[in-house]
């Protein structure tokens, strides 16, 4: 998979997010997806920690270091508290810790912790280490609005790209998201720095039905694991607990999303 997401012209990866599973791998486990991407790829590495509080951060961070090295990019940890004062110190403390660079990520779904966006653009401005933040709270594009207006980092989404036009219209500098074809979410980007807003959507319109169909609430991680399994990307598809399978009645509809995507190479070709 990762050959193929560098083949593609991704400029980045994120290992071990949320849709990574990374809650639910052992230590060793977590080390060995390190250790493939690592080795696999040059590119720059986005690696996230599971924890919220400060301690448990800062131990996954120990192993992210020992394996990656300076090839972490920056460490995405997630916001841990509504009180831009709590976040502030908990960041701070992190990179103090680590010597990492920090991937702010506010994904209330996974975290249950809300903030306000002029909130967390204070937090921002407030963490020196702070390389990008990933916006996950709804409504996205208006959240990344002010950070891209109070903030001089890269501000990207996520939730699967569902808000992806929207979100480069308000500042995004990309996507950063577990969509099971990325190639849609390059083409999206790259038309839009070279055509704007028009370019994009016409250059996303063929990919926002399969985008829509992995957002279903509960089972947008086992769509995608199936989606990567019948492109050949992945052997196995089963989710890990307490992660929700994948109903068998919804595959048909699934395959029929996959055959209407348009070749990869076709639609990079246009994008560029």
């Amino acid at each position: 998979m990762v050959e193929r997401y560098a083949e593609l012209g991704v400029t980045g990866l994120t290992v071990l997010g949320v849709f990574g599973e990374a809650a639910q791998l052992s230590r060793a486990e977590r080390r060995a997806v390190l250790e493939v991407v690592r080795d696999t790829v040059d590119l720059p590495l986005v690696v996230g920690a599971t924890g919220l509080s400060t301690a448990p951060v800062v131990e996954e961070a120990e192993l992210i270091g020992e394996v990656a090295g300076d090839r972490v990019a920056g460490l995405m940890a997630q916001v841990n508290s509504p009180l831009p004062q709590t976040v502030t110190a908990h960041f701070n403390a992190v990179h103090e810790a680590t010597g990492l660079g920090l991937v702010i990520q506010d994904y209330p779904a996974a975290s249950g912790v809300s903030i306000r966006p002029g909130d967390l653009a204070a937090v921002v401005r407030r963490v020196p280490s702070a390389v990008g933040v990933k916006a996950e709270a709804p409504p996205t594009p208006a959240v990344i609005g002010v950070l891209a207006e109070q903030t001089d980092i890269p501000v990207f989404g996520g939730l699967g790209g569902l808000g992806l036009l929207d979100e480069l219209a308000a500042g995004a500098a990309g996507a950063m998201t577990g969509f099971s074809a990325p190639e849609g979410l390059i083409a999206c980007v790259e038309a839009y720095r070279s055509g704007g807003y028009e370019a994009a959507r016409e250059a996303y319109l063929p990919y926002l039905p399969l985008v829509n169909f992995e957002a279903q609430v509960g089972i947008g991680l086992a769509l995608r694991k199936e989606a990567l399994r019948q492109r050949g990307l992945i052997m196995e598809a089963e989710v890990r607990p307490p992660a929700r399978a994948l109903p068998e009645s919804l595959v048909p509809q699934l395959l029929r999303h996959l055959t209407a995507l348009p070749p990869a190479e076709r639609v990079l070709e246009g994008a560029r």
